[in-house]
């Protein structure tokens, strides 16, 4: 969940891979290690087949019509929604495919997305960006600045090696080891859960901080850590990378909805947005999408223009 913009990168890009032992010499880097699954392995969705809706291209403002290209900006450090591929420059995810398929529908010869700063795309709405899709949470702040139009819900979830071998209780996690990302809204969330723990007379939780998710993933794997801890849609990615050594265990916690932002003065481009993503949910290329990254569990059934207001 992008609530504070450093707090919550992801730090995952095309060359990482998840080794399938504890040993530190065989970290998430190492392509040759045994049971290792290269984020390259998985494929953007291929957007081709989608087709343009005239009734929705009718919609679409003259000026971005005449570029004939919808202009994304994400900050991809946020994998899988939005990360880099093996060239460390051209940004993949499903937010970028999102993005195409928008323009598909739309009637539009491309969808484009710029990497960008987290805290400098809102403000380039409307001049360099006509969207911005990178994860952002919808908040009341946002919506009094731009529009919104939700897609998708992610909260966060725990996983486990494959067949729960240490039986984590995502219900009672007290006396367990738990591994999560450095700075993020889980290691506030383990710590409270671990003062709870205290205070009820339990033994309180082992909080392991790493910097890479893909690390905290071998040592689940490994057998070292009872569960990792992170965001719903990271959760899921990082399974998907795992090749069945990984599983999400529980449900997910504390969702709340993200949403595409749109200029606040553009409210035709919004309308816009907002009928195009309706139709990827109604006819099930959001939940295609998403499924290519492991996140198919957050997409929305509705596409909603600035909800909550």
């Amino acid at each position: 969940m992008r609530k504070l913009p450093a707090a919550l990168l992801l730090t995952a890009t095309a060359s990482m891979a998840l080794a399938a032992c504890s040993d530190p010499s065989t970290s998430s880097t190492s392509q040759s290690a045994e049971g290792a699954v290269s984020a390259t392995a998985i494929e953007s969705f291929d957007t081709s087949s989608i087709e343009t809706v005239d009734e929705i291209a009718a919609l679409v403002p003259v000026a971005v019509k005449e570029r004939n290209i919808l202009r994304n900006g994400t900050s991809a450090d946020y994998a899988p929604a939005e990360f880099r591929a093996e060239d460390g420059q051209t940004p993949v995810g499903y937010d970028i495919d999102i993005v195409k398929a928008l323009a598909k529908v739309m009637g539009l010869e491309e969808g484009t997305t710029t990497h960008a700063e987290f805290p400098t795309i809102i403000p380039g709405l409307g001049s360099k960006f006509d969207i911005g899709a990178s994860s952002f949470t919808i908040t009341e702040e946002r919506l009094a600045q731009t529009n919104m139009i939700s897609y998708v819900e992610v909260g966060s979830a725990y996983a486990v090696a494959q067949g729960n071998p240490k039986n984590f209780d995502p219900a009672n996690a007290c006396g367990t080891t738990i591994g999560v990302q450095n700075g993020t809204y889980q290691q506030e969330y383990a710590e409270h859960l671990s003062e709870e723990c205290v205070a009820g007379g339990n033994e309180a939780i082992k909080i392991m901080p790493l910097d890479l998710q893909t690390d905290i993933a071998t040592k689940v794997i490994g057998g070292q850590y009872d569960a990792t801890l992170a965001d719903s849609t990271v959760i899921g990615y990082t399974v998907e990378l795992s090749g069945g050594k990984l599983e999400q265990v529980g449900d997910v916690i504390e969702a709340e909805p993200q949403g595409i932002a749109v200029a606040k003065n553009d409210t035709e481009l919004a309308n816009a947005i907002q009928k195009a993503m309706q139709y990827l949910m109604d006819n099930g290329y959001l939940t295609k999408i998403l499924a290519v990254y492991g996140a198919e569990d957050a997409g929305l059934t509705t596409a909603e223009l600035n909800p909550g207001l």
